[in-house]
């Protein structure tokens, strides 16, 4: 699937270059074009795989290049203002050989948090390929702030988009890590993920069974939330197993359909991009990856009866994506439109909590400033 991958703030550019790096190394060919935008100057030279001609500075009248910090109001209204410069870059770079659009955002900071529900609406009135949307959730000790700042994106990131994946920070923060020493793990574990969900009917190599863009597309219609599970192990030098067992000896089959079921269930059960209940799901997709020899039909096939039987729904899409020098076997499954999120309604109690703290403090402001003017009434004017 031939995506064009737009970073829009800090966290979001971040993960954008970290895609484009993993296209590199891996020599796939997903990612057809990339663009970051940001309201402060130095997140964009801080990024290493974007080319500089593909990182774009908005909102300078208001910010001076220097960011908007946290205020996601005037992230949103900065989108709004600059949305035809972002268009026009957009329209230089061509969407022309792509299937899909992907936006990231951290959803607790300012630029990105406002911003990305902004060009997400105007993408889908412009283009008939899809507008997905990725959104990096805060951790808890980033501070209600941001919890108030990502509850606000987030309801109105999932209505623009034509389904939202989102990543919560807060559970893959290592104990005693603080986010920032998280960020190179978070987005290793971001882009491994979405680089077999994306570069899977890009590879080289065909399968046995094929996933395209439009398995993937039709697994994440309807919109919602998805969230995505990982499993990956390492393969073992089988040489000295052959030498004893032959080159088709029963037991290797026997493995390989073993082992793609057994990557399902960690998958299923391990850590997911944001926890939730994946009995909710209307739809799902399976992609197991790694060498042509270690991928099973059957084994594929048996997964995803395990999946049908596990979610809500019913369509359960399901293929292998061969990888000739791998040396793992992985496997991805995506769980899409998810109805039971705990960490949103957490987000939202927080947000709305801070919410009235701040109207209590501004109240409280008002009347001291209001008691300050009265007390200089008698105080008689110079002139």
């Amino acid at each position: 699937m031939k995506i064009f991958v737009l970073g829009y703030g800090q966290a979001g550019g971040r993960v954008a270059d970290s895609f484009v790096e993993y296209a590199k190394k891996t020599g796939q060919n997903f990612v057809v074009r990339a663009l970051a935008v940001n309201t402060a100057r130095s997140d964009l030279m801080g990024l290493k795989n974007i080319p500089m001609e593909d990182r774009l500075l908005v909102g300078e009248a208001l910010a001076k290049g220097h960011g908007i910090g946290a205020d996601n109001e005037l992230g949103a209204k900065v989108a709004t203002d600059e949305i035809y410069t972002v268009q026009e870059a957009i329209d230089r770079r061509g969407s022309h050989q792509i299937d899909a659009f992907l936006i990231i955002a951290g959803l607790g900071g300012g630029t990105g948090s406002g911003g990305a529900p902004v060009l997400a609406r105007r993408l889908k009135k412009l283009y008939e390929e899809p507008v997905y949307g990725l959104g990096i959730l805060p951790s808890k000790d980033e501070g209600s702030l941001y919890s108030l700042n990502a509850a606000r994106s987030l309801m109105t990131f999932v209505k623009e988009v034509d389904n939202l994946f989102l990543f919560d920070n807060d559970a893959w923060k290592k104990s005693g890590e603080s986010v920032k020493e998280a960020f190179a793990d978070i987005n290793d574990e971001i882009v491994r993920r979405f680089g077999i969900l994306f570069g899977a009917g890009e590879a080289n190599e065909v399968g046995q069974i094929v996933v395209d863009a439009a398995e993937v597309i039709n697994t994440l219609k309807g919109g919602g939330i998805s969230a995505i599970g990982y499993a990956a192990e390492e393969i073992e030098d089988k040489g000295f197993m052959k030498k004893f067992l032959g080159k088709k000896a029963p037991l290797e089959n026997l493995d390989t359909v073993t082992r793609i079921t057994s990557l399902m269930r960690r998958a299923v059960t391990g850590r997911l991009t944001i926890p939730c209940d994946v009995t909710t799901a209307e739809r799902a997709l399976i992609v197991a990856a790694g060498p042509p020899k270690e991928l099973s039909r059957k084994g594929i096939e048996k997964s995803k009866v395990r999946i049908e039987e596990l979610i809500r729904g019913t369509e359960v899409r399901g293929g292998d994506f061969p990888v000739v020098k791998g040396k793992h076997v992985s496997m991805i499954v995506l769980f899409s439109g998810v109805s039971e999120v705990p960490r949103i309604k957490e987000l939202q109690e927080i947000g709305a909590e801070a919410q009235e703290k701040i109207k209590e403090v501004i109240s409280e402001k008002e009347k001291e400033y209001q008691k300050l003017m009265d007390t200089n009434k008698s105080i008689a004017p110079l002139f």
